[in-house]
């Protein structure tokens, strides 16, 4: 995701020539320390597989046995397979190749929100994915594509909100991810993918972004021009809440459905 330009046009009265004028821009984020830790979390998780499945069988992957969205073990109460498969793998090419989306995506995503909101938009992502895939899909389903696209959905909310930010490179920036979307949803209606949990992912991660995602106003601070971001402070918190509360109803229903 490319951030908000750094500089703006701005008309001094002496003059009618254009003046580059700096913005700073909010949150002070450099280090996208959170994507950096998810990720190395996440390929640690993927070893312990590797390492089950050559101390006990191939057919023993301890993690996975632990930690992957059972419907008939959530239903008896271990919930926490809502979240955890978010970490586990079936692969090398499909851990790879989420891992190459979240290092694609993260960085720029974790900038703009900042560390604990982007953490908080991962986690609901997943929590959202796995929800969808309990309650339409039977399967047995693990990977961190239903944070991927919560990331996804996160990125096409945070660029139409601000797309005066962006100018009139949003369009193609969203055309780009519909696409990208589009075409990822498609693959998706191949056997062994749990395409609901993408559907979930996607709009868990639309659902938080839009209540509490970045939405950037320009405006006079003590250093000059800044952007100010509008949905900082209680809109994260109950942005999340709201977020949660919907899937986790969504659990309890189906859960008392038997």
């Amino acid at each position: 995701m490319t951030q908000p330009p750094s500089e703006i046009n701005q008309e001094p009265q002496a003059t009618s020539q254009p003046q580059m004028v700096q913005v700073q821009l909010p949150g002070g984020v450099k280090t996208p320390s959170v994507t950096y830790v998810l990720l190395g979390l996440t390929i640690l998780v993927y070893l312990l597989q590797m390492f089950s499945q050559s101390l006990f069988g191939a057919t023993i992957d301890l993690p996975v046995i632990f930690g992957s969205k059972v419907n008939s073990l959530i239903l008896q109460g271990e919930v926490w397979r809502l979240i955890t498969p978010v970490l586990l793998h079936g692969s090398l090419l499909h851990i790879g190749f989420n891992m190459y989306a979240l290092f694609a995506l993260g960085p720029s995503l974790e900038r703009a929100y900042g560390h604990w909101r982007y953490l908080t938009l991962y986690l609901l992502g997943a929590f959202a994915g796995n929800t969808l895939s309990f309650l339409f899909s039977p399967s047995t389903s693990i990977g961190a594509s239903t944070a991927i696209f919560a990331l996804v959905a996160a990125e096409v909310v945070f660029i139409y909100r601000n797309r005066k930010m962006f100018g009139a490179r949003a369009k193609g920036m969203l055309v780009n991810l519909g696409v990208i979307i589009v075409v990822n949803l498609a693959l998706g209606l191949n056997p062994g993918i749990d395409n609901w949990g993408h559907l979930g992912g996607l709009l868990g991660g639309a659902i938080f972004a839009w209540i509490a995602g970045p939405v950037y106003q320009l405006a006079v601070g003590a250093g000059g021009y800044e952007l100010q971001d509008m949905h900082a402070g209680p809109r994260i918190k109950w942005g999340a809440l709201l977020t949660f509360g919907i899937f986790a109803a969504v659990v309890i229903g189906r859960m008392l459905a038997g």
